[in-house]
This record gives C-alpha cells, sequence and structure tokens, in this order.
C-alpha cells in the first residue's frame, strides 16, 4: 500500500512540475518595411503650417500591432539600458546612430557608422543605434523614428556630464527643405526640423556636439545648430541635394566618403571633412551629377573637446567596407 501511494505521489509531483519551455526556432530575418503610398502628413498643409508641424515634432504612426509595439518598446529599452555612466575628469563621448527611414542603405549606413564612430571616439559602451532591419539579416534593433530619438538623447542626457561630455550624433535619411524625414514603410511618417532639434538639444542641456547628417538639403541645419562649442557636417548646402541612396546600397556619398573612409583614419575632423568633401566632388564629377556642397562648422570650443577625444582616439586606421556608393554610378 505504502509503494502504491509512493507511486501516485511520485506521478502528481510529475504532473505539476512546469513544463520546460519550447525550444526557441530561429527567428527569420527582419524585412524592411516596404514604402507603397504616399506620405499623408503634410498633403494639405501650406508652407507654413508645413514648418510649424516639422518645429513641433508632428509625426503618424498607424497600424502597427500592440506586438510589434511591445518588441520596439523592448528593443529601445534594451539599447538605453546598456549606457555605462560617465568618467569624471574624462571627456567622455556618447554617440547616436539613427536612420529615419527604412529604406535599407540607411539602416546598413546607420549601423556601420555607430561601429566607427564608437572605436574613433571610444564609445563602444556608450553608444546607440537605431536602424531597424538592415534588409540583410542583421541583429534585430530599435528602428530609428524622431519619438526613439528624443527618448536617446534624453536618456543620454540623464548619464552624461553636459559639462564634460560630449554627443556625437549621425543622421542618415531623405531631407527636404524643412528637415529630415522620417519614413518607415507605410506606418510612420514625420519631419524633423533645424528649429526642432535645436530645441531638443537646448531642453537637454547638450550644448557639446558633433552632428553629422547624412541627407538631401541637410545644410538648413548648419545656421541653427552651429555654436561656438558644436561641430556640424552635412552633406549638402541648404539648396542641394546628395546622392547615393539607392536602396541596395551599403551606403550614401556622404557616409561612404566621411565614415567609411575618412573617419577610420588617424586624422582631425576638419581635414577628414576636407578629404570627404574632395571625394564626394570627384564622385560627382564622375557621375556628371551637381555638386552637392557638403558643409562644415566646426567652433573653436569643439575644436579643443575633439583633440581631446582624437587624443586618445584609434592609433591604426581601418578599411573601408561594403559596397562602395560610388558604384552606383556603374548600374
Amino acid at each position: 500500500m505504502m509503494a502504491r501511494i509512493g507511486w501516485l505521489i511520485a506521478v502528481l509531483l510529475t504532473a505539476s512540475a512546469p513544463l520546460p519551455p519550447p525550444q526557441a526556432r530561429p527567428a527569420a530575418p527582419e524585412s524592411p518595411p516596404v514604402h507603397a503610398a504616399d506620405p499623408p502628413l503634410f498633403d494639405d498643409a501650406t508652407p507654413e503650417q508645413a514648418v510649424a508641424l516639422a518645429d513641433g515634432g508632428a509625426a503618424i504612426e498607424h497600424d502597427r500591432t500592440a506586438a510589434s509595439r511591445l518588441a520596439q518598446h523592448r528593443r529601445l529599452e534594451q539599447a538605453l539600458g546598456g549606457l555605462a555612466p560617465q568618467r569624471p575628469g574624462v571627456v567622455d563621448a556618447y554617440v547616436v546612430t539613427i536612420a529615419l527611414d527604412s529604406d535599407p542603405v540607411f539602416a546598413r549606413e546607420a549601423r556601420e557608422a555607430g561601429a566607427v564612430l564608437a572605436r574613433r571616439y571610444d564609445a563602444a559602451n556608450r553608444t546607440i543605434v537605431l536602424a531597424g532591419a538592415d534588409g540583410r539579416g542583421g541583429p534585430p534593433l530599435a528602428m530609428g523614428s524622431p519619438a526613439s530619438l528624443d527618448i536617446a538623447l534624453a536618456r543620454i542626457a540623464e548619464v552624461m556630464d553636459v559639462r564634460e561630455d560630449v554627443l556625437v550624433l549621425y543622421v542618415t535619411s531623405h531631407g527636404a527643405p524643412i528637415g529630415l524625414v522620417y519614413n518607415d514603410g507605410d506606418q510612420g511618417y514625420g519631419v524633423i526640423s533645424p528649429t526642432r532639434l535645436w530645441t531638443t538639444f537646448s531642453q537637454l542641456g547638450i550644448g557639446r556636439r558633433l552632428v553629422l547628417v547624412s541627407a538631401c538639403f541637410s545644410g538648413v541645419f548648419v545656421p541653427m545648430l552651429q555654436s561656438a562649442d558644436s561641430a556640424i557636417v552635412t552633406a549638402s548646402s541648404a539648396d542641394r541635394t546628395s546622392f547615393g541612396c539607392q536602396a541596395d546600397s551599403d551606403w550614401t556619398f556622404f557616409g561612404d566618403a566621411l565614415v567609411n573612409h575618412a573617419l577610420r583614419k588617424v586624422q582631425p575632423l576638419n581635414r577628414a571633412a576636407s578629404e570627404a568633401q574632395g571625394l564626394i566632388a570627384t564622385w560627382e564629377r564622375q557621375g556628371e551629377l551637381e555638386p552637392s556642397g557638403p558643409q562644415v562648422a566646426i567652433g573653436a570650443g569643439a575644436a579643443r573637446w575633439l583633440a581631446a577625444l582624437d587624443a586618445r582616439g584609434p592609433r591604426v586606421a581601418t578599411s573601408p567596407v561594403g559596397r562602395p556608393a560610388v558604384s552606383m554610378l556603374d548600374d
């Protein structure tokens, strides 16, 4: 009898024990959202209304499932939670690279730019990459959007010492005369204007900043963002387009020239920017393209903290990677 009772207890205990979790199957590579519809945000707006919407950070998000929103929340939370604290007495760089359009060239550029800038500025544990799917099976990352950029900048402002440390922001997307265009498939639309970005920096107290903007008409950001303690390099002047944003490319002209070539070398930012301007001009002449006119503005105070960052930067250059942007001229 006791044996039977013992057997019954063993059966009951086995039945009530938690089942082992199912073995996870490898997730299929994410595909970037495809643009199929025209952006709805500014269709009926006057030029004045469009500027007001962009200055206010207007954006539309729709047709996203609750599960997808949760997944994005978790990815962004993971990226924010991995930031190392700043080191008193050290000029620490905090890097954000963001792709604001789901055309995969931008995701690929933002991902590799994050790696290059993190290495150059000793920011391996102080880097956030917001890039979505890259179309090549890269690891899943939080997508870029105006909202995720705001949150990332706010988190960095919490952990950095704004009197000592530096923000390095690399943005890649399509552009318009009123600012940077956000377009995630047919689910997300918006524009970040120079006024909007300047306001965000001012509210967060981020004055020491290096801003690199890869987009058409990106020179529109220079008058608003330049200051004695900041540096800004843009892919074009305020009234010109830039080149290389074909979806199957790995780089835009600007990203390839500045990040993939010039910033991999042991040279200061002003020389890197000059090299990039020369490369871009050569490629544009080769393709008989209208010059984009990249802009460079480095303040006197920024030159000092850039020198401090460069002093402890890598002593060995790395080689360019990916499909060269200029290869689009052969297609």
